[in-house]
């Protein structure tokens, strides 16, 4: 029997055709689909895990073990505005936001963050209207940082601190 036709057919030797020999001899399909939806079951229910770790407990605790807590301390006397333009001089995405806060925390008023086109290593602060004790003061927030001074009253700010590659955020969140 043909199974794709239907039809009858005769074994060359003129014997009886068994039904078993010719399920035998039909080409099996492959068990690759079974597989494929098992790994595609599997990594669906790993990634369903891994999005309500990080959303229940957070990316920040998830941090390396052994890290020491690093606090932002009130750099700024109060009473004291200085005012800030932060830039975020790398390829990395939110770090002038991370540094707005940490310099927020530490008494700087963060008037406007984004980011440049300048691209560099270290932190730079640069002093816009000759407080040099200030840019001091914002560069040891943002260790490591250098600070220049470049004296320009059109800013309207006292500060311009561009980020750097090597500046790290503090391992603790900045509010409760």
């Amino acid at each position: 029997m043909d199974a794709s036709r239907r039809e009858g057919t005769v074994p060359p030797d003129g014997g009886s055709l068994e039904l078993v020999a010719m399920i035998d001899s039909q080409p099996t399909r492959p068990a690759g689909r079974r597989v494929r939806r098992i790994v595609v079951a599997v990594v669906v229910v790993v990634v369903a895990l891994a999005a309500v770790a990080i959303r229940f407990v957070g990316p920040r605790q998830l941090s390396v073990i052994g890290e020491t807590p690093v606090r932002v301390t009130r750099a700024i006397p109060e009473g004291t505005r200085v005012k800030v333009e932060l830039f975020n001089a790398t390829d990395t995405r939110g770090l002038a936001r991370t540094a707005a806060a940490v310099l927020r925390d530490a008494g700087f008023d963060v008037v406007f963050f984004g980011n440049t086109q300048e691209r560099h290593d270290t932190t730079v602060v640069r002093d816009r209207s000759n407080h040099p004790d200030w840019a001091t003061l914002a560069a040891g927030v943002l260790h490591p940082a250098r600070t220049e001074v470049r004296a320009d009253s059109g800013r309207l700010v006292d500060l311009t601190v561009l980020i750097g590659g090597s500046w790290r955020p503090p391992t603790q969140p900045f509010r409760p």
